[in-house]
């Protein structure tokens, strides 16, 4: 093998090399990608959708109500399944479902994300603090703290906020 060869295999093995401590890189410290098995989210987000998210969001500022975040399910004592929920209440709220609406702080939230109204009545859960409180979209069909039996999910347990859907289809999460 000549000199001129080996230098371009060690180059590109150079190269590959830094590609995959990258994508490491960004995979544990920048995003998370993720792939939503069930349709608790619905129609957010579909079953079988892939969506990337954010990390970074929580760096600076704390999880707020409304957003969309992938977390380590509390009832999952290996901590190992990651879950996709609404932020319904943050520490210090008090939240309510109750003639198909959620009530935080005894006032209506405004939910335009809703396509069906949430059948039953739960709570009032009070919300620790440093803990959230979640819920699917898709509210009749989702696993959420309404039944858990570790209700309410840490802030050390929130990997990052969901930004957009890439698979199937680009869609924006708000």
């Amino acid at each position: 093998m000549n000199n001129s060869l080996k230098k371009e295999i060690i180059s590109w093995i150079k190269t590959i090399l830094l590609a995959v401590v990258l994508a490491g890189f960004v995979n544990t410290f920048l995003i998370v990608n993720a792939q939503v098995p069930t349709g608790s989210m619905e129609n957010t987000i579909m079953t079988g959708d892939r969506i990337l998210a954010l990390r970074t969001s929580y760096w600076f500022k704390d999880p707020g109500r409304g957003d969309v975040a992938v977390f380590r399910y509390p009832d999952d004592p290996e901590q190992e399944t990651l879950f996709v929920k609404r932020i319904m209440g943050v520490g210090g709220d008090v939240v309510q479902v109750k003639n198909g609406s959620v009530y935080v702080n005894g006032e209506v939230l405004e939910e335009p994300y809703l396509e069906v109204v949430t059948q039953g009545d739960f709570g009032p859960y009070e919300v620790p603090e440093d803990s959230y409180f979640m819920m699917g979209d898709n509210r009749n069909s989702s696993l959420d703290s309404r039944f858990w039996k570790n209700t309410f999910v840490e802030k050390n347990k929130i990997l990052g906020k969901v930004i957009f859907r890439y698979y199937k289809g680009f869609k924006w999460i708000s």
